[in-house]
Order: C-alpha cells, then sequence, then structure tokens
C-alpha cells in the first residue's frame, strides 16, 4: 500500500480494502439494519427508507478504534516499544486503551476531569493509565509534556492520513451492505469520522449526498466551512462531548470541503428526544452523539430527504445507565 502520509490526499479504494484487511482482526463488521420501528416512521414523510449502521456495537463501543488501530499498526518498531498517549473526552481514550492492549503496547491517555466516570473506568480496565486534567487546554498541554518528556506516540482523536483511513473503512462497510442509499448522516465532532466515511462513499456511490451533523453548540466544522479554513479554537457548549472538539485540523478538514455536501445543525433537545426514540424503536441504548443523526433526520434533513433511502449512522453507546436514564427524563412526550 502506498503511503497516504507522503502523498497528502484522500484514500484509494485499494488502500481503504487494505486497510479494512488489516483492522479485521480486531474490528467487526457491524451490521446494517432497516429501522423496525413505528416511532421514527410516523414521524417521516411518506416513502422515506431509514436504514442505520449500528457502528455502537464495535468493539469499545464506538467507531473509534478503526482509526486508533490502524494508526498503531502504522507505528515503527521504536514507537512502538516507547508506547502511546491520546487526548480525549472518552471514546478515542478508550478506543486507544483497547488498541494498545491487544497490540502489546503501553497507553497513557490524558482526560478531562469532568469525564464521565464512566469511560474512565473504561480507559483503566484496557491497562491503560489515565491522567486527568483540568481542562482541555491543560489537557494537550499535557499530552505534548508526555510526548517530550517520554517519548511516546500520540494518536490523534480525527486528524492524520491512517485516522481516515480507518474510518474509511465504515463507508466501505455500508456500500457493500447496503442498497442504493440516496444519503447518508453522519455525527460531526473533529471530522475523522464523516471525512472518511464520504472519502469511501463518494468513490463507490458518487451520486449519495454526504450529510454532517453538528449540535448548535458545537458547530465549529460548519463555522470552519464558511470561514473557508480549519478553525484553531471553537465554542463547546453541547451534551454531546463527544461531538465537541476545541479545534478543528487541516487534514479532515480538505476531505469534509471536498467529499461532504453540507453540515446542518440539530440542537441538544433534540438529541435527547431521538435518543429516546432510538430507545423505543430499537431498543438501543445511546450516547447523545449516537443519536445526533436521527435527530438531523427528524429536524433539518426530514422534508429535504422525503421519500428517499437514507442511511444513518449510529456512532456510539459510550454512556452509563444513570446519564441515559436522567437524558431521556428529558425527552418531549412525543418520543417517548
Amino acid at each position: 500500500m502506498s503511503n497516504p502520509v507522503a502523498r497528502g490526499d484522500a484514500p484509494s479504494l485499494a488502500e481503504i480494502e487494505a486497510t479494512r484487511a488489516a483492522i479485521d482482526p480486531y474490528v467487526v463488521e457491524t451490521p446494517l439494519v432497516l429501522w423496525p420501528g413505528v416511532a421514527l416512521m410516523g414521524l417521516l414523510p411518506e416513502g422515506t427508507e431509514v436504514w442505520a449502521k449500528l457502528e455502537l456495537f464495535q468493539r469499545t463501543g464506538t467507531f473509534k478504534p478503526r482509526g486508533a488501530l490502524n494508526v498503531m499498526m502504522h507505528l515503527s518498531a521504536e514507537e512502538k516499544a516507547r508506547g502511546v498517549t491520546a487526548v480525549s473526552a472518552g471514546n478515542h481514550a478508550i478506543a486507544v486503551a483497547y488498541a494498545a492492549s491487544i497490540l502489546g503496547l503501553s497507553a497513557k491517555v490524558v482526560m478531562h476531569k469532568a469525564a464521565n466516570p464512566f469511560r474512565v473506568e473504561r480507559c483503566r480496565r484496557h491497562g491503560a493509565e489515565v491522567v486527568l486534567a483540568d481542562d482541555i487546554s491543560v489537557a494537550f498541554d499535557e499530552v505534548a509534556r508526555i510526548q517530550r518528556e517520554e517519548g511516546r506516540a500520540f494518536v490523534h482523536p480525527f486528524e492524520g492520513p491512517y485516522t481516515v483511513l480507518g474510518t474509511a473503512t465504515l463507508g466501505l462497510e455500508i456500500c457493500r451492505q447496503a442498497p442504493a442509499l440516496d444519503a447518508i448522516v453522519v455525527p460531526v465532532g473533529g471530522g475523522g469520522l464523516i471525512s472518511g466515511i464520504a472519502s469511501a462513499v463518494k468513490q463507490l456511490r458518487p451520486g449519495c449526498a454526504v450529510y454532517g451533523v453538528e449540535p448548535t453548540g458545537a458547530q465549529g466544522m460548519r463555522q470552519s466551512l464558511a470561514a473557508g479554513r480549519a478553525l484553531e479554537k471553537v465554542e463547546v457548549k453541547t451534551i454531546a462531548d463527544s461531538l465537541g472538539p476545541p479545534l478543528h485540523t487541516p487534514g479532515t478538514f480538505a476531505l469534509v470541503q471536498r467529499f461532504v455536501d453540507e453540515v446542518v445543525l440539530i440542537e441538544d433537545q433534540e438529541m435527547i428526544d431521538a435518543m429516546a426514540l432510538t430507545f423505543g424503536d430499537l431498543k438501543l441504548a445511546v450516547e447523545p452523539a449516537g443519536a445526533a443523526a436521527a435527530a438531523a433526520l427528524l429536524g433539518p434533513l426530514r422534508d429535504r430527504l422525503a421519500g428517499k433511502r437514507v442511511g444513518l449512522v449510529v456512532c456510539g453507546s459510550n454512556i452509563d445507565p444513570r446519564s441515559h436514564a436522567e437524558l431521556l427524563s428529558r425527552a418531549r412526550e412525543d418520543f417517548l
């Protein structure tokens, strides 16, 4: 496989196929199902067909191991011997801890002190050392110190060609599993997920639209697209912590700019309502980010995708029962 780091462009289909084969021992091909519930369908225009890519059934409960594994498998022997480090609100940290454990590497991850204890404990169960920082800016400073002083390789949460190749395998799976979809809706945090999915989908199914969805309280990618560049600082205030990166980066931004049709916005309440709907229809307990695609389909994309075949990426489920129940208690009655 040629080196996408040297090329600096979108991954080829051959590279995506090779990546899927390489990570296959450590990930699962998650199911894609026709949404079976009546609640969602009763809220959409007649003829709309909804398919859910259940990536919450991935190892560690989110899509994140796809990219983390691919990055770490490409480290040199010397880098692997020194171990890895990462910074994350939770899902990426868990994935890095998991990948390190199965590859036999040492991992030290930096997390915000406000991170859900459920996620912190998941990291530790996979054998990672967890460092808690006072805030996100301090967390990035701390991970830089760890790199400098301990020589650990930094596994970025969303930037880099090997990360994109990892998430592109999800787009490859969707295109193989699904009928000819008219559109795919993908939650957007830093852009690592949607840049990979869109890179694959637009090569395999050029006519399929790819929509990103962000909370109004964390719309950094949409703002970056409006500015024409990746913003180095964005304001974040949302219940979906995995969709709230403090900055965006050039590589993933360039792929989003090239392959994504549009990024739409949803309110936190819409995610809560979609969480309740997902629990009611699919019997799945998803975190707010995992319900973001459904929220977008019920909101800003409802009429635009009327009568279309739509794929929704259900990206994650790392939420504890207490937090899930508390959020569902805030759902509007129409969605329960």
